[in-house]
Parts: structure tokens; C-alpha cells; sequence
């Protein structure tokens, strides 16, 4: 290959199509890395972003999208990509792979932010730092609900059983409302500030029918909800909350099943459950559904700090914080929320 040829350019305008062409047909390609995140990231955070490509004699060969934040509380960072959980560099090859990072890493330092965040699921050639703190949980379904029923241990079975039970229904929602009530009480319960409304319809007006609301109902109650992206053959079940019955009734347990089960029928292929920190409770429920984890060697080139971020709620700084968060009031939690949420990348 004539590396010369190989030329790193942004993404412009009208290039969409052709970006997203590369992602879908590329092995390493993820519902993270599709173009339509660009405008999301742009209109509902305000975050300036940069997404790399790289072509060969006017061929797209490789890309790599790029997010900026900057806070005055959790400092200045370029993200790969920035809300999501992979997103590092995809390219016909390493070499190609390797200039894209060396390409952000000159944007980092353009920049002069403090660190570029490089989240892959994969080792990068480059000798940079790499924190072990995430895993990712992803597991071949079968077409056969029945068969995805039998592969749950029994004890989560069971779980999903006692939802089906008691007469616990989804429903596909269309309505931002329903799900936002839902999911900003969820995490206003787990100490966490909430994303803005806007993202989540923005989300939903981008991606379309890749975006699935699902609402679980007790009776004429509401109780859980999961946001859902479709992607190939692979469903991710990514924002999910419910109400205090939420528990009661197990419809955590039946509301991913029950993705699961309708995803498969669709002839999805891959039940992505996501990423969870080592050690805490969605880690456990995650595996407790037999899911093997998968590390996520999320790669640092520190450019103007000298240790590894450490922006995350098991961080003993924030305890207090979670603390006080989750006694507010659920109007004012959804005031303040968004305003920390989009520096929370």
C-alpha cells in the first residue's frame, strides 16, 4: 500500500451515506460509531465534535468519530465517541487504524485538552495508558425464545418467570414523555444527574426505527421502560429505568426478556447488555443472566494531566454528592441534571 495516498480528512456534509455505508459493512462497526451521533452529540450537548476519515484514492478506508467536553468541573477531554460506550478507531487495517489515532492524538493536542479518550474494544498499537474498569457483556441469542428462556440460570429464570406471573405487559412507545418520566426518576433514585428530554427525542428523531421505546405496564401503570438501538443483527438494550414497583414485580427481569424474546423473533442475532464497572450491582445482574465479560481496554493519551480520569460514581469523591442527589426533589433533579449530564461523557 502507497501510504502516501492515504489521506485523513473530516467528515463533511453529504458524506453521511457513504460513512455510514463503511460502518454497517465493517466487522468492527457498532451502532457508536454511525454518523447520526455527529448531530445528536452537536444539538443536544452543544459539544463540538470531529470525525475523522480516512480514504484511499477517494475510498473511505477507515474512521474514527470524535467528541470534545469541556467543564469547568471534569475538565477538558476529546472522546471516541462521547455518551457511548465503544467507538474507537475501525480501518481496513492496523496501519490505517494507527494513523487515525495519531491523527486525534494531534487533535488532543491542537486542542490542548487534558486527554483524548479512545473507547475501544480492542488493544490500540499505540503505548498508551489503558484503564481496566470496564467490561461489556454481549451473547449469541438463538431464534428459539424457548431456547433463550432454557440458557438463563435458574435462578434469574425464575425472576423472569415471577414477572410473567404477575401479569406484567410491554408495550412499544412512541412518547419521549412516558419513557423521560420514568427513566428521570430511576436515576434521580441512583444519584445520578438525568440527560436531557431533548437527547432522548433527538436519539429517537436520528435513528428511527433503530431507536425502540419499550414500556413495561402493571395494569394501567407504568413502571419500567428501556430505550433500545438496533444495529445489524445485534439489539442493546441502553437506557433503562422503573419506579419503586419496578422491583416488586421483577420488571427488570421481564422487560429484558422480553426484549430479548422480541428481538430474536425479529431474527436479531446478538443481545448486547451492554457496559458495567467492575464490581457493581449491573455487573452482577449481568452476569447473573449468563453473560460473560468482555474487558473494554478504553485507551488514554494524557496530554496535559498526569494521571488517568477518574470521572465515574465509584470514584469516593462523588459519594456524597450521589448522597445528597438522590434526596431532591424529581422537578429540581430534572432542572440541574442536564446542565452536569453533558460534561458527563
Amino acid at each position: 500500500m502507497n501510504q502516501s495516498k492515504i489521506i485523513i480528512t473530516s467528515l463533511s456534509p453529504g458524506e453521511n451515506e457513504s460513512w455510514d455505508s463503511y460502518v454497517k459493512k465493517h466487522p468492527d462497526g457498532t451502532f457508536f460509531h454511525l454518523s447520526g451521533w455527529q448531530k445528536v452529540i452537536q444539538q443536544a450537548f452543544g459539544h463540538s465534535t470531529k470525525y475523522l476519515k480516512a480514504e484511499l484514492n477517494g475510498k473511505i478506508t477507515g474512521l474514527l468519530p470524535l467528541g470534545q467536553i469541556k467543564s469547568k468541573i471534569f475538565g477538558n477531554s476529546l472522546i471516541s465517541n462521547p455518551f457511548c460506550v465503544y467507538g474507537g478507531a475501525i480501518a481496513d487495517n492496523e496501519q490505517i487504524k494507527m494513523l487515525l489515532e495519531s491523527a486525534a492524538e494531534a487533535e488532543a493536542i491542537k486542542l490542548s485538552v487534558d486527554y483524548l479518550e479512545l473507547r475501544n474494544n480492542y488493544y490500540s498499537g499505540h503505548d498508551w495508558k489503558v484503564k481496566d474498569l470496564y467490561v461489556t457483556f454481549r451473547k449469541e441469542i438463538d431464534q428459539d425464545p424457548e431456547k433463550n428462556m432454557k440458557a438463563i440460570p435458574r435462578k434469574q429464570r425464575a425472576m423472569v418467570r415471577k414477572g410473567i406471573n404477575a401479569g406484567l405487559e410491554s408495550v412499544i412507545q412512541e412518547d419521549i414523555d412516558v419513557f423521560y418520566k420514568i427513566y428521570s426518576t430511576s436515576v434521580r433514585n441512583h444519584g445520578t444527574p438525568v440527560f436531557s428530554k431533548k437527547y432522548f427525542a433527538l436519539l429517537k428523531e436520528v435513528f428511527g426505527n433503530e431507536c425502540e421505546i419499550r414500556v413495561v405496564r402493571k395494569g394501567s401503570k407504568n413502571i419500567s421502560t428501556v430505550m433500545s438501538f438496533y444495529f445489524r443483527d445485534e439489539v442493546l438494550p441502553y437506557y433503562g429505568g422503573g419506579l419503586l414497583d419496578a422491583r416488586k414485580y421483577k420488571a427488570f427481569d421481564f422487560m429484558y426478556w422480553d426484549v430479548m424474546q422480541s428481538a430474536c423473533q425479529k431474527g436479531v442475532r446478538i443481545f448486547d447488555y451492554g457496559r458495567s464497572k467492575k464490581g457493581t450491582g449491573s455487573y452482577s445482574f449481568k452476569k447473573n443472566w449468563g453473560f460473560e465479560p468482555t474487558p473494554l481496554p478504553y485507551t488514554y493519551r494524557l496530554i496535559n494531566i498526569h494521571q488517568l480520569p477518574e470521572v465515574n460514581p465509584l470514584n469516593p469523591k462523588y459519594q456524597l454528592f450521589i448522597k445528597a442527589w438522590k434526596k431532591l426533589p424529581l422537578p429540581i433533579a430534572n432542572a440541574i441534571g442536564p446542565l452536569l449530564s453533558q460534561s458527563l461523557g
